[in-house]
């Protein structure tokens, strides 16, 4: 896999808790690499360390020892300042809830990520766009409350894309939705990930969903395996 099209290189990665008196090993030594354009599901039981892995590629949270590098930078060298900067401006995060302010429009919680790159006006014409590109053209001024379930992990969708990210990371995106609303938004999600060749990473229990990604990584007791 050449430097041109890796996103992302994960070398033995460990993540250990210091739990009162004792160690928890939650993590131990996962690697693998991924590239522009793949859809990676990540999938296991309970407790094997899939939200933990996927904290980690996001930068949200360290690595206790192993390698990150995301675009070929190793972002856990720089301060939190640079940190969140690249954060914000790399990586798109999609959870089971959909974490939308609920006192703002839909249109103003698309904008969340561009107001604090410090971008306004020019951020309102791609927030538009993309949610004309999900399907919610005509709910812009409408808050979060007035919408469906389907409808609001959309405008999750739209707000993970606003910085135009290389790496989509989502977290049982479609865990808190009826199937037939789940398979609505999982379209949603592979419309946008093939348009801009993103590299999608999804943690899920949903079998279904899994099949449809082009790998699939399976984590039992801290450690990974591709299947």
């Amino acid at each position: 896999m050449t430097e041109e099209v890796r996103v992302l290189r994960v070398l033995d990665v460990h993540k250990d808790f210091e739990l009162q008196d004792h160690r928890v090993e939650v993590l131990r030594g996962v690697s693998f690499e991924a590239k522009a354009g793949e859809t990676i599901a990540v999938t296991g039981p309970s407790g094997s360390g899939k939200s933990t892995l996927l904290h980690i590629l996001g930068t949200l949270e360290p690595p206790t020892t192993g390698t990150v590098e995301i675009n070929s930078q190793s972002p856990f060298v720089w301060s939190e300042k640079k940190l969140a900067r690249f954060r914000n401006r790399t990586i798109g995060f999609i959870f089971q809830e959909h974490y939308l302010l609920p006192q703002y429009s839909v249109l103003e919680n698309v904008l969340l990520p561009a107001l604090a790159s410090g971008a306004d006006r020019p951020g309102r014409v791609r927030a538009r766009e993309l949610l004309h590109r999900v399907g919610l053209s005509h709910r812009t001024e409408h808050r979060p409350g007035q919408l469906s379930g389907g409808e609001r992990q959309r405008v999750a969708i739209a707000r993970a894309l606003m910085n135009a990210p290389r790496m989509l990371l989502c977290d049982e995106p479609t865990g808190s939705l009826d199937s037939s609303t789940a398979g609505q938004v999982s379209d949603v999600l592979f419309e946008v990930q093939k348009e801009d060749s993103l590299l999608m990473i999804t943690v899920t229990h949903s079998d279904n969903l899994a099949s449809r990604f082009s790998r699939r990584l399976c984590l039992r007791e801290g450690r990974c395996s591709e299947v």
